[in-house]
């Protein structure tokens, strides 16, 4: 299995799907080794997401400090506890969903002297098992992180509930995201981001597609 030639594909098939700007297209590395990623570094592709801290700080903390272009978003739920090291490692976070997170972010990152991205996560299906906001508590928390902690919140994040119309979630998280003025939008997965794209997702995040099936 040829990582480049699965990454070009895809980047193939979004060209001939698009129907607004290309979207960035982040390789979701969890559980994958260095050597499987180094070559889509060599490549010169620069964003990579991690769900773990532990593990990004692991693989990234010594290539981050010599290759200060690549960036590494978060993409699983962040515990409030593992916070000050995800500042540290991290550029984006395409999970945050409480106010207890975002207080500790806002203050790790004075701490830290680094400003990160954000996502707001929203549980669209207000499912117990994901992480997400609400609808019904977005703007109140939107407001909350954006106006008095000052967080650069770039658009909002949804992972669609398991059912077989991925588009009608990625319908109404854009209309969300339009509704709060944001312009960027993290939606679609490996099986899904042709559809995400269709509904102004600007950030892709895409594992098994690149890198094969997780053991």
């Amino acid at each position: 299995m040829n990582i480049i030639t699965n990454f070009e594909k895809i980047k193939q098939e979004i060209k001939n799907n698009l129907m607004q700007n290309e979207p960035n297209i982040i390789a979701v590395s969890k559980t994958f080794p260095m050597d499987n990623i180094k070559p889509l570094i060599d490549y010169g592709h620069k964003h990579f997401g991690e769900n773990k801290v532990q593990e990004a700080e692991k693989k990234w903390g010594d290539l981050k400090k010599t290759m200060s272009d690549l960036k590494l978003h978060m993409v699983g739920r962040l515990q409030s506890n593992k916070v000050k090291k995800a500042i540290e490692i991290f550029d984006f976070i395409h999970s945050l969903d409480s106010e207890k997170l975002a207080n500790e972010l806002s203050k790790r990152q004075k701490e830290k002297n680094k400003n990160l991205n954000y996502f707001i996560q929203v549980n669209l299906g207000s499912e117990e098992q994901k992480g997400g906001v609400d609808i019904i508590d977005l703007k109140n928390f939107h407001d909350y992180c954006v106006n008095k902690l000052n967080l650069s919140v770039l658009g909002l994040m949804a992972i669609p509930p398991n059912d077989k119309k991925p588009e009608n979630h990625f319908k109404k998280i854009s209309e969300l995201n339009k509704q709060l003025n944001y312009k960027q939008l993290s939606i679609g997965m490996s099986a899904d981001y042709l559809q995400a794209i269709k509904y102004g997702a600007s950030y892709i995040r895409v594992g098994s597609a690149i890198f094969g099936s997780r053991n």
